[in-house]
């Protein structure tokens, strides 16, 4: 048996965390708060299942921070779930609400199952005890902490949870907000289910804009022609894949746990999704090449490589063979401290998960305002600007003696709807952020990497906070 100790994700936050807090100006004790989850609830509660059976099910909640109110993360539904992994996801949350200014502290749930053996009505059951579990510790609310889906979870078990909050607070007028990620008829957002990849789409795009950056990776700037391999093609990885192909990439190579395909001239994510959908696996997609493991697409060469799947696919064994310029992490924690030391000494670019992967948390903010607000976006002003910008048109019209096409009118003239507004603010919020942690990190020498600099940006955000409110003067 191995002497080694198993592996624990959230030391693993915790030591990237230590590396970057001698970059910080904190005291210690501040920095001890910064980094402890301040509430961890375990539970085990009894579901009957379809067979007649008793199944004890083993879930958690854990609010890392209440620097802001309320707190705001996941719940994953995995076999894989323990408390290690959801304290480590919580802490992430807080950093990550950070980076981007989304005024939220870090929180995170999950439930020990495969949902895939479940069925929909045990499914069912589960979300809603799991939830009513919450409220009775008060672990739930618009206020207090407000979940969303993460892996294992969607649309579906958000709805099953608002419905069951709002049967237990009766006349809750912002009911609604106690959770994000919801269909839209149940008060979601349009634009939250790709908000993650079009975030991840959003930062790299950035950074491939850098010429500094390019330079020393010796690569062109911009996404044109830029080779992509991506790891995982649930919700995240598929829209990654899309928004990079139809920006003109080329995704060469995309994996999942059952194996994984390579096509030199491109594989489109809908073609390989169906294909999936109808045969059960990514293998023997017309024109595509079988890779012999799931994890050989992780080695190949390629621009930009995108673990979109769970954590620790990139660790000390396999990190020396990648041959990726750039790694989006597009997944939490796809990387191992180990992977991160042996990257960085390979010239590697790192663009690390706790910010890139935002773009979930930046669209459930924008969520929970629109259902604080009872509003839809675009509503109240989406007709006036449409109404004024076909005045100007026929003004300028006038004035030049130029008549547009439909086509260019139909762009012109367009009003903002919901969708527009939401990914023009995760836009801008992928850009700021990606500049922001670009500046610290080019800033100071010291700093060995962007992880550790996106880090230094969060440490000093929440920290400042905590100096404002006078906790720690």
């Amino acid at each position: 048996m191995s002497s080694q100790q198993p592996y624990s994700f959230f030391a693993s936050v915790e030591k990237s965390f230590d590396r970057a807090s001698k970059f910080t100006k904190w005291e210690n004790g501040l920095l001890e708060q910064i980094k402890a989850c301040n509430s961890i609830y375990s539970m085990r509660f009894p579901v009957k299942m379809d067979d007649g059976s008793i199944e004890v099910i083993e879930a958690y909640r854990v609010q890392h921070s209440q620097h802001k109110s309320p707190c705001k993360g996941g719940i994953r539904f995995s076999e894989e779930v323990n408390q290690d992994e959801v304290m480590a996801l919580a802490s992430l949350m807080t950093y990550k609400c950070a980076i981007v200014n989304v005024p939220f502290g870090g929180a995170k749930g999950g439930i020990k199952i495969n949902p895939r053996k479940k069925s929909v009505y045990e499914l069912e059951k589960i979300t809603r005890r799991y939830t009513s579990e919450l409220v009775k510790k008060n672990f739930i609310g618009p206020g207090i902490d407000v979940p969303a889906p993460d892996y294992g979870t969607g649309e579906r078990e958000m709805a099953w949870i608002v419905d069951t909050y709002s049967s237990l607070k009766p006349g809750d007028i912002d009911a609604a907000g106690c959770v994000t990620g919801k269909p839209i008829t149940q008060g979601g957002v349009r634009g939250r289910k790709e908000a993650t990849g079009l975030g991840v789409f959003f930062g790299i795009r950035e950074v491939l804009n850098m010429p500094d950056e390019m330079k020393k990776l010796g690569m062109s700037v911009g996404v044109e022609g830029k080779k992509i391999i991506v790891q995982g093609l649930g919700n995240v990885g598929y829209h990654c894949a899309k928004f990079f192909r139809e920006h003109g990439a080329v995704v060469i190579a995309i994996a999942e746990y059952e194996g994984a395909i390579f096509k030199a001239d491109g594989l489109h994510e809908e073609e390989v999704f169906q294909h999936r959908k109808a045969t059960g696996s990514i293998l023997n997609f017309p024109g595509a090449t079988n890779l012999a493991k799931s994890g050989d697409a992780l080695e190949m060469e390629c621009d930009v490589l995108i673990p979109a799947a769970l954590e620790n696919v990139i660790n000390g064994e396999n990190a020396p063979n990648v041959k990726a310029k750039i790694i989006g992490e597009a997944a939490n924690g796809p990387l191992t401290p180990e992977a991160d030391e042996i990257l960085a000494k390979k010239g590697i670019l790192v663009v690390p998960d706790m910010y890139l992967n935002a773009g979930g948390v930046t669209v459930s903010y924008f969520e929970w305002l629109k259902n604080l607000s009872h509003v839809r976006y675009g509503r109240m002003e989406k007709r006036f600007t449409e109404n004024m910008n076909g005045l100007m048109l026929e003004q300028i019209e006038t004035l030049t003696d130029r008549k547009v096409t439909a086509k260019e009118r139909k762009l012109i003239i367009h009003g903002a709807e919901e969708v527009d507004l939401v990914n023009s603010g995760l836009e801008e919020t992928m850009i700021g952020a990606t500049r922001e942690i670009m500046e610290i990190w080019k800033s100071n020498p010291a700093i060995p990497d962007m992880r550790t600099a996106a880090y230094v940006c969060a440490i000093n955000k929440v920290g400042t906070t905590y100096a404002e409110l006078g906790i720690f003067p």
